[in-house]
């Protein structure tokens, strides 16, 4: 007799997220370890702007290929197969000897990594109902910024008491456990044998219709590129994006060669905001829920005013910069959206 889990669906998510701090973290990792790895290879400025640019070009590109592959093999074998990807490319990254195959593993592990993303919000679309999706999705991207919170103290210590190689090789296998977990442990709920009557009965009442037509014919690519559905998502990723990775990836190296911290200090400040992106994280979901139990606010109308909220308290924060600077216009890198 296969014993119930209560609440599986929460620890599907609770899966889904340890997965997103691998992925983060093995994305996150080269910018802490850069002053580093820029010294010990002599890698210029210039030149570790395109090792980030790679994986910063092949991400969109990786996206529908990835996406591409797990619906045709289906989320459990798409992320194993992905997952070990990255984890093996990371862990390569402790054996470059110079920029240029640097910037062919980022290349690579953006190649990989976009999968995680539109995989994860498929795994919600098909473990929650509707009314739960946004908290979901919140809970598993707050492995994003747990990711990089969680980046410079653990590279920071890799490298203090071994090398940057190790650092690599350390988050490389975090990731690889990450996807033999997940080979062992995920299926989806129709298959799931550890889901409960009752919990299948609730996800399924919460479903839209086009996610129980299994075998509804699936819209072509054209079909999708007229839906504004689309376009609402594409566009504010798009510009959205940039912020994130600037924060990502060069804010470590600034603080280094702009703000002189050494890499303990780095590895002390470098995460604060992630922080906030946790926080916001969790407020976008739980914020558009409590609409809809609250006033009956349709779950896409919270979501829009959560978005639209969030701009004031942005300038609010851009105005206490520069009123902290002295009415100066801040330097230094932009505050992320």
């Amino acid at each position: 007799m296969t014993i119930k889990v209560r609440g599986l669906r929460w620890w599907i998510i609770a899966l889904l997220t340890f997965g997103t701090i691998t992925n983060y973290l093995a994305r996150s990792s080269l910018s802490v370890a850069a002053p580093t790895v820029m010294q010990q290879l002599h890698i210029t400025t210039l030149q570790y702007g395109w090792i980030t640019g790679a994986f910063l070009l092949m991400y969109p590109i990786g996206a529908p290929l990835t996406g591409y592959l797990m619906d045709r093999m289906g989320l459990r074998a798409g992320f194993v197969i992905c997952g070990a990807g990255w984890s093996l490319v990371c862990m390569a990254h402790s054996f470059a000897s110079g920029w240029v195959g640097l910037f062919v593993l980022r290349g690579m592990l953006g190649l990989v990594e976009s999968s995680f993303i539109p995989g994860g919000m498929r795994v919600a679309a098909f473990w929650f109902p509707a009314q739960e999706r946004g908290i979901a999705a919140g809970v598993f991207n707050l492995g994003a910024s747990f990711g990089a919170i969680l980046a410079p103290p653990l590279i920071a210590w890799s490298i203090l008491h071994y090398d940057w190689h190790v650092a690599f090789l350390i988050v490389g296998g975090l990731a690889l456990a990450w996807a033999i977990l997940w080979l062992v442990l995920y299926r989806n709920p129709n298959r799931h044998k550890a889901l409960s009557t009752g919990e299948a009965t609730f996800i399924a009442a919460g479903q839209e219709s086009i996610l129980r037509a299994h075998d509804e014919e699936k819209p072509s690519l054209r079909e999708i590129l007229k839906e504004r559905n689309f376009w609402g998502i594409a566009l504010p990723r798009f510009f959205a994006d940039p912020v994130w990775g600037t924060l990502g990836y060069w804010m470590p190296l600034y603080l280094y060669q702009a703000r002189g911290f050494d890499l303990k200090t780095i590895a002390m400040t470098a995460w604060l905001p992630f922080v906030t992106a946790d926080l916001g994280c969790l407020m976008g979901g739980s914020l558009s829920a409590w609409l809809k139990a609250r006033f009956g606010t349709p779950i896409v109308d919270g979501k829009r005013m959560v978005f639209t909220l969030n701009r004031p308290f942005t300038d609010q924060l851009l105005g206490l910069r520069r009123e902290a600077a002295g009415g100066r216009e801040v330097s230094g890198l932009p505050v992320a959206a």
